[in-house]
């Protein structure tokens, strides 16, 4: 017995798994989750040209790039995104089709691909084809001016809305994750006697909680700029003059308020924009863009256009998203159109410094 016990083999027991075949399977468990991490980053970069967003809960809302986007944002290109409102609120038809044209081409001229965001039948396009942007030219002001509040309710019933600073903001963020220079006319803010009315602009409270930078030509001058600037600071906002130490005023390049800070090149912008997202500081940065000298309205003229419409519109008992385009329209009508010259102008020139520092941006991410 004793005999047998002894020859027969001993029970046989895994092997201790060695160093090596143990890394192995840890790396292929980070390149697992890496995979899946990619995947989730750029699912709009997909050959399809529809990108979905939802959750268990709900249905998707789906995003509709174009052909243009969705090639520069695969191939790591710079893409500026434009707001729509001032095609259907700013202009009138014609006008305002051949502007919307003319800054997307702008845009292309100076390195970048421009992406007009607009909800139409209850998809959000990021980017527009020129059916599109016909479309909405001719519908003015029968498409819904869509801020963050509207934005479920447009999607939701399936309408047609263009999108201003507050919602152009938040989806161009939610498309994609590299879409993060923004270039419009001008930002709302702190209305003139919001003391009573307590109205100020969605755009402030949007630009407090996303990582985009705004490229305008500072605040509106129909609004209380002093009060606006303060505003942005409560709420983290970093406001840089480019060029220049003063903020500008939209029409005029001057208004009598010091830009927090300052920046000459869009290389130094860029590294800005490209701090705050490292830093993950989930606000975002205005970068104040004053009008060149030779396309500036005349401040006194502007000022008293400004006076009398603001008078006008409460008599007319205007308030909300509606006053603005009141006060833009009433204001070219004063001016006899010095206003909407100078409009069209300010805004093809922060296509042009947007478009340079989306470029500059997209070059540092690649490093």
């Amino acid at each position: 017995k004793k005999q047998r016990e002894k020859d027969s083999p001993a029970p046989a027991t895994a092997p201790a798994p060695s160093s090596a075949s143990l890394s192995t399977l840890i790396l292929l468990f980070c390149l697992s989750v890496g995979t899946v991490l990619i995947l989730d980053r750029y699912s709009g970069l997909f050959p399809d040209n529809s990108f979905s967003r939802g959750t268990e809960e709900g249905p998707t809302i789906t995003f509709e790039f174009s052909e243009e986007v969705k090639k520069a944002l695969r191939e790591g290109h710079a893409v500026v995104a434009l707001e729509s409102t001032i095609i259907t609120h700013g202009m009138s038809y014609p006008h305002n089709l051949q502007t919307a044209k003319e800054v997307e081409e702008i845009v292309r001229d100076n390195g970048a691909i421009p992406a007009t965001i607009a909800v139409i039948n209850g998809t959000v396009h990021v980017g527009l084809n020129e059916n599109e942007l016909e479309y909405l030219a001719q519908l003015g002001h029968k498409a819904d001016k869509c801020s963050r509040r509207d934005i479920a309710a447009i999607i939701g019933r399936n309408k047609t809305g263009s999108t201003t600073v507050a919602a152009t903001s938040l989806l161009a963020r939610m498309s994609h994750p590299d879409l993060r220079v923004f270039v419009t006319g001008g930002i709302g803010g702190v209305h003139r006697g919001a003391e009573v009315t307590m109205d100020v602009s969605a755009d402030l409270i949007e630009l407090g909680r996303t990582d985009i930078t705004v490229v305008c030509a500072g605040a509106k001058s129909i609004l209380d700029i002093g009060r606006t600037l303060e505003y942005l600071e409560t709420h983290g906002v970093s406001v840089i003059g480019y060029g220049t130490d003063e903020f500008p005023a939209f029409f005029t390049s001057k208004s009598g308020y010091k830009a927090p800070l300052r920046v000459d090149s869009a290389l130094e912008a860029a590294q800005i924009i490209s701090a705050n997202r490292k830093l993950n500081l989930k606000s975002g940065i205005v970068v104040a863009v004053p009008i060149n000298q030779e396309d500036e309205a005349k401040a006194e003229p502007i000022e008293a256009a400004t006076l009398s419409a603001l008078s006008e519109s409460v008599e007319l008992g205007l308030g909300g998203r509606d006053v603005t385009p009141f006060l833009l329209k009433r204001i070219a009508e004063l001016t006899s159109g010095d206003s909407l010259r100078a409009n069209i102008a300010l805004i093809k020139n922060n296509a042009k410094v947007g478009s340079r520092i989306a470029v500059e941006l997209a070059q540092l991410q690649t490093q």
